[in-house]
């Protein structure tokens, strides 16, 4: 018997092992960046809402409520909403943080979190 009898079939499997293990963190990083993207817009569309809705005349509802509901639109829940009520014209900017929860493989459950930031200016709405 030759002594690299079988040495193939070890290097096979080692191969194997590296393709698998290359592919599942492959599709993880692809999840998350996924998942992060999607926080991402649900974070914009919710910031957008409140920002028009911290004008009363602009709006109907509270901005936190409005938040929340275009967050829950795209699959994401509020975590905070920096968004006052303000009946002046001058110009405001509101912060919205959202979370969303990606099924990593083999990781299981991950929260990622985005924040997006949004202006409203009442003059340039009513056209003065």
């Amino acid at each position: 018997m030759r002594p690299d009898t079988g040495a193939g079939t070890v290097l096979m499997l080692g191969l194997c092992g590296l393709i698998a293990t290359v592919g599942v963190g492959t599709a993880a990083l692809g999840v998350l960046y996924d998942t992060r993207e999607k926080a991402a817009t649900a974070a914009e569309a919710a910031a957008l809402a409140a920002a028009v809705a911290t004008h009363p005349p602009a709006a109907d509802g509270a901005p936190d409520r409005l938040a929340a509901e275009l967050a829950q639109r795209n699959g994401a829940r509020l975590i905070s909403c920096w968004c006052d009520v303000d009946t002046s014209l001058k110009t405001r900017v509101v912060a919205v943080t959202v979370a969303l929860t990606a099924n990593v493989p083999l990781f299981g459950e991950v929260a990622v979190g985005r924040t997006a930031r949004a202006e409203f200016e009442p003059r340039v709405w009513l056209g003065r």
